[in-house]
């Protein structure tokens, strides 16, 4: 399969597209059985539960009570099925998950004995590593509020995605060393960061094929950063106004 590397318009783009939209409203068919949503939920749990556990510890939460309530959230989409009454033209899915979350936590009281470590009907665990760089982060003091911070925290859920799927891609393709090489790069605002030369002594390539990988990559992962987002809105006009958003949102931390 043409990994989609050498030309930003080849190959097969979706192989390894994770969609949002789509997998809420298929979870929401009426003859969805209980397997098909826990595993959409599963999965937007795993993509997603940075920005909701950053957005609960925001709310003056503990650590541990947030970790139950991230999981309580992801489980009430499921026993609740409030995914059912997501409407992608009414909004982003970044303002429906939000929106969502708002209320769930508005009624935390009232789940809190049942979601208890999401009540066992989700085997999803939350990476140990990863929250405590967010506790972290939520710990130092900075004047963000709880929907800047769920904002940034999308924003970077998004872009660790679209990373992965590029090394998926790579891997697939046999790049994947020459990815590690050039992958710290890839966000010098100046070409002249790039240290060209010290990577092609230790990846054996001259240097100008590397400046033509660094191109072809960067420009793939912008197209896979780009589908990422185009199914999170409702047209293909709202995409640029989106990125623009979340990268003032990571600009901000």
């Amino acid at each position: 399969m043409n990994s989609g590397i050498a030309d930003e318009g080849g190959g097969d783009q979706h192989a390894f597209a994770t969609t949002r939209w789509s997998l809420i409203l298929s979870a929401a068919e009426s003859e969805a059985g209980e397997r098909k949503a826990r595993n959409a939920l599963e999965e937007l749990c795993r993509s997603y539960w940075r920005p909701v556990f950053s957005f609960i510890c925001r709310r003056g939460y503990s650590t541990e009570d947030a970790q139950d309530l991230t999981q309580g959230f992801f489980v009430h989409l499921i026993a609740t099925r409030a995914y059912a009454r997501a409407d992608r033209e009414k909004g982003h899915f970044r303002s429906f998950l939000l929106g969502t979350l708002k209320h769930f936590i508005a009624d935390a009281r009232d789940h809190d004995a049942a979601l208890k470590r999401g009540g066992g009907m989700t085997s999803e665990k939350l990476d140990d590593k990863a929250i405590a760089e967010v506790d972290a982060q939520i710990g130092r003091g900075a004047p963000w509020g709880s929907e800047e911070v769920f904002d940034r925290e999308w924003a970077g859920s998004l872009v660790r995605q679209a990373l992965d799927r590029l090394q998926q891609e790579c891997t697939l393709a046999g790049k994947a060393e020459l990815l590690g090489y050039l992958m710290p790069y890839f966000a010098a605002v100046e070409e002249s960061a790039i240290p060209y030369g010290e990577m092609a002594l230790r990846s054996h390539r001259p240097v100008t094929t590397l400046r033509s990988d660094v191109a072809r990559l960067r420009a793939r992962y912008r197209a896979i950063l780009r589908e990422q987002v185009r199914d999170t809105v409702h047209e293909d006009k709202e995409v640029d106004d989106e990125l623009r958003y979340l990268y003032r949102a990571l600009a901000a931390a």
